[in-house]
């Protein structure tokens, strides 16, 4: 795929959705890191589910760690990895606490030292939060892009460098959400919706349907 294409997609999905949200439901930056933490293997509707409810009794690290790790679960046992996450959350609430003053590291180096914390979620609170230029992949940036052959690559990171390189810096903050409504709701993993595809004339997957 040449650049001329690539930038007249993103040229549609930013007429079509100038302004795209995520899924997850948040009202602050920590709210955001624990939904994005939680939404690991897990859907965002489950996370929003739990959260919904955790977040009206807990929803900062002081109060998180008072509910605990065994109150903490009763709340997102119905999430994929619950113990696991539980115990990152915990800890990540410790360590904010008591090196952040509750607040969330603006560094991506600081960011990835977090409990629960990898890349792909570091980009993603880089990018939302503090507004950075950044590109998250996660599966569904991964398949889109790769099918569509807009960045392709055997890895994440080969995809993100690509991405990093071809995406205007104008559409760098809206790419991820963007494609992630394309992946969740047109370019799915099984059922492929070529024929509500906005941008099917320029996508160059050769099995379109």
């Amino acid at each position: 795929m040449n650049q001329i294409k690539r930038n007249e997609i993103l040229n549609i999905f930013h007429h079509y959705q100038p302004y795209p949200k995520m899924e997850l439901v948040f009202n602050s930056d920590f709210e955001l890191l624990v939904a994005v933490i939680l939404s690991a293997r897990s859907t965002d509707l489950q996370v929003n589910h739990c959260t919904k409810k955790l977040y009206k009794i807990a929803n900062n690290p002081k109060s998180i760690l008072e509910l605990g790790l065994v109150g903490l679960k009763s709340y997102i046992k119905n999430i994929g990895l619950f113990n696991k996450k539980s115990s990152y959350i915990i800890n990540l609430c410790d360590i904010l606490i008591n090196r952040y003053n509750s607040k969330i590291p603006k560094n991506r180096k600081l960011l990835e030292l977090l409990p629960g914390v990898g890349r792909k979620t570091a980009n993603i609170i880089l990018n939302t939060v503090f507004k950075k230029n950044l590109i998250a992949v996660d599966t569904h940036v991964f398949r889109v892009c790769n099918r569509t052959k807009f960045a392709t690559g055997k890895t994440v990171h080969i995809v993100e460098n690509k991405l990093n390189k071809y995406v205007l810096r104008s559409f760098k903050l809206n790419f991820h959400n963007w494609i992630v409504w394309h992946g969740r709701y047109v370019c799915q993993s099984r059922k492929i919706k070529c024929n509500i595809c906005i941008i099917n004339q320029l996508c160059e997957f050769k099995k379109k349907l």
